[in-house]
């Protein structure tokens, strides 16, 4: 009497992952003889039914032998156990990654990490032809299969497999010998019995017991202007007093020679003043210059630091040599090559001029055989081109607000013994030595007091450029042939965009919109670039100087005997207690010098990323998003400063309210009578 017994053939591939054989040849055989009995073929589920007699039932082995393009195996005298057959695949390892670069040898062993993207996959020798494999996971749902056929390849991985709070992820496998059809799926068979249980950290999760759930902010993408903004930040970064104080005194001081600080002084030595004993100040107005000159435009390579502070600002992964690669495709232009995409889009109005290399400012005089000789002289600069000196002169607006240059004019006027406008003069002990430098410092800068800008000078300059105006007695009743009036109307209302744009972009369960801040900033960009002309090539240039060249003075130790400052106070520069101390002394505004000088800091970090980018031609909300994160440290700086400076708070939603445009100034009046009314 004969029977039909089931068998079902089973592989394990890196000893515990079950994968069903199809297409494998079962012989069934008498134990006793090892005659054939019967013999088949294993289907889609692995199985195969043969006829087997009664008689043989308790004596049968099985010999199977699969095929896999020339490459055979064959397994004989297996005994018939619960009707399966488990046969070890050799030379196949299973692999496991968190980073989907790094493997490591895995198995039902293996923790997969709790709520983050993982890998697996099948590693095979060259010498054994690929079977297709198929892979589902129960869960979650995007935990996907990939069927593979091809001997060429040395791996199947199944990617994205993100556990969340399941306890084991189920792979369900299948080992075909031949390729699929085009087109069709793997056969797989989704049997419990068949299936690798790859372990989950936190896998216990049930009834009273505590699941670990966050979210994060929404991923960006690099755009190509990124590298121009760690570019002017770290321009900017470069004429920070901080590297200018340590040139000075590298110069002058026999102080420790600062690494990455430049100047070339070759062409400043044949300046002189038209004064007599003015060497100390004519050598520190020179160096200032070249300091200034040689840091307002820096283009180098990128670094890991700069990388690391893109990647934590925009949440994307970006590497230095992928910023130096955007950077370069950034500025390759045509018609302007190595121009920024700003001024490139300005070169292309003047493409009927030439390029003009050598400025008629670089011929040294009388002319030599080893100088560089102008060309034309009629043209575009190219080092302007492709070399712009990033410097806005809000800095300088800022910084005067804050009273430095007011400072300067007291003490100036007191080295020349003139009284001060108040009946008992707050100056009337300063005494300054001619045994120390300060004397002869404080004369050259009293002497040279025709040769810097007025007040009215830089005072027309910032209503050109931004639409602000000074107030006091020197400046009034001034008239402009061209004023921003719109500017501060527009910057006001972008930070007040971005500010609620912050508010959205951290709630992690949406995805904030970025037209708004674009649109924006088309805005401001547009309102900027109208005022560059006139002086905007030099006038902040030299502004910067002379301020800075102020800031060092006021920083001289010398200064400490007579302004009384707080010791205690711990300013981040050391010029500012002098600023402090002078405006308690002459009864100015309490509000403390380092509110204006983050202002000025923060601001032009903020105008120049404004000013330099080609926003009148981007569309992409994704950039106006980028920019937005990446200055956000600056641009919060900038709004908590001004709130403390003016009293007014620029992150009002400008749906609910009429933004601000109020001059600083008229605020800085406003809040200094308050002051004088409350100490009366």
């Amino acid at each position: 009497m004969t029977d039909h017994i089931t068998i079902r053939v089973k592989g394990h591939i890196a000893g515990d992952l079950p994968v069903l054989l199809i297409g494998a040849t079962v012989s069934l055989h008498a134990a006793s003889n090892q005659r054939i009995a019967n013999t088949g073929t294993t289907g889609d589920d692995g199985q195969v039914s043969l006829a087997i007699y009664a008689s043989h039932q308790n004596d049968a082995t099985c010999t199977i032998e699969a095929k896999f393009g020339n490459r055979s195996m064959k397994i004989q005298g297996v005994p018939l156990v619960d009707q399966e057959m488990i046969v070890d695949l050799p030379d196949v390892v299973l692999e496991a990654s968190v980073d989907g670069t790094t493997w490591e040898p895995a198995s039902s062993d293996t923790l997969l990490p709790y709520a983050q993207k993982s890998a697996l996959r099948l590693q095979w020798k060259d010498s054994l032809p690929v079977p297709s494999f198929a892979c589902l996971a129960t869960s979650p749902s995007n935990a996907s299969w990939q069927p593979m056929a091809n001997s060429t390849v040395q791996s199947i991985v199944f990617p994205d497999i993100q556990p969340s709070n399941i306890g084991q992820l189920k792979l369900y496998g299948a080992i075909t010998t031949t390729a699929p059809n085009a087109g069709d799926s793997p056969q797989f068979e989704a049997d419990s019995d068949a299936t690798l249980n790859v372990r989950v950290a936190q896998d216990a999760v049930g009834p009273g017991s505590a699941v670990q759930v966050s979210l994060r902010r929404t991923g960006s993408r690099m755009t190509e202007d990124v590298p121009l903004w760690v570019e002017i930040r770290r321009g900017t970064n470069a004429l920070s007093f901080e590297r200018y104080l340590e040139f000075m005194e590298w110069l002058f001081c026999g102080g420790k020679n600062p690494h990455n600080i430049k100047g070339d002084f070759k062409n400043l030595d044949r300046r002189a003043l038209p004064f007599t004993d003015t060497d100390a100040y004519k050598n520190i107005k020179f160096a200032t210059e070249a300091f200034v000159m040689a840091n307002c435009s820096v283009f180098s390579r990128f670094n890991d630091r700069e990388a690391r502070y893109v990647e934590d600002q925009l949440s994307v992964d970006v590497s230095p040599s992928m910023l130096g690669s955007a950077f370069g495709a950034y500025r390759d232009n045509p018609q302007a090559p190595h121009a920024i995409a700003y001024l490139a889009l300005v070169r292309r109005k003047l493409a009927d001029e030439g390029i003009k290399d050598v400025d008629i400012g670089d011929v040294v005089l009388p002319p030599s055989h080893a100088q560089a000789r102008a060309t034309t002289c009629y043209g575009v600069l190219r080092k302007r081109l492709t070399h712009p000196c990033f410097l806005e002169l809000i800095w300088s607006y800022w910084q005067e607000e804050g009273m430095l240059n007011q400072t300067m004019n007291a003490i100036s006027r007191r080295f020349q013994n003139v009284r001060g406008p108040l009946p008992n003069d707050p100056l009337a002990n300063t005494e300054i030595d001619p045994l120390r430098p300060l004397n002869n410092i404080l004369w050259g800068y009293v002497q040279d007091e025709q040769h810097r800008l007025s007040v009215v000078r830089r005072n027309y300059e910032y209503d050109h450029h931004y639409g602000l105006r000074l107030a006091g007695k020197a400046v009034n009743d001034i008239r402009t042939a061209d004023s921003r009036s719109r500017f501060l109307e527009a910057f006001h209302t972008l930070l007040s965009i971005v500010s609620a744009f912050y508010k959205r972009d951290d709630d992690t369960t949406i995805v904030a919109d970025g037209f708004p801040v674009l649109n924006a900033l088309k805005e401001a960009h547009l309102i900027l670039s109208q005022g560059a002309h006139g002086q905007f090539g030099d006038l902040p240039s030299t502004a910067r100087i002379e301020m800075l060249m102020q800031q060092w003075i006021l920083a001289r130790p010398e200064f400490r005997e007579f302004l009384p400052t707080r010791i205690m106070v711990a300013y981040p520069e050391p010029w500012m207690d002098r600023v402090d101390a002078m405006k308690k002394l002459q009864g100015w505004s309490d509000t403390s010098v380092l509110h204006f000088r983050n202002l000025a800091i923060f601001g032009e970090q903020i105008l120049l990323a404004v000013r330099y980018g080609a926003w009148a031609a981007v569309n992409d909300p994704w950039q106006a998003v980028n920019w937005a994160r990446y200055w956000r440290p600056e641009i919060q700086g900038y709004l908590h400063a001004y709130r403390s400076v003016t009293g007014v708070d620029l992150s009002v939603d400008v749906t609910n309210a009429r933004i601000d445009a109020v001059m600083p100034s008229v605020h800085l009046v406003k809040r200094l009578a308050e002051q004088k009314y409350r100490t009366a």
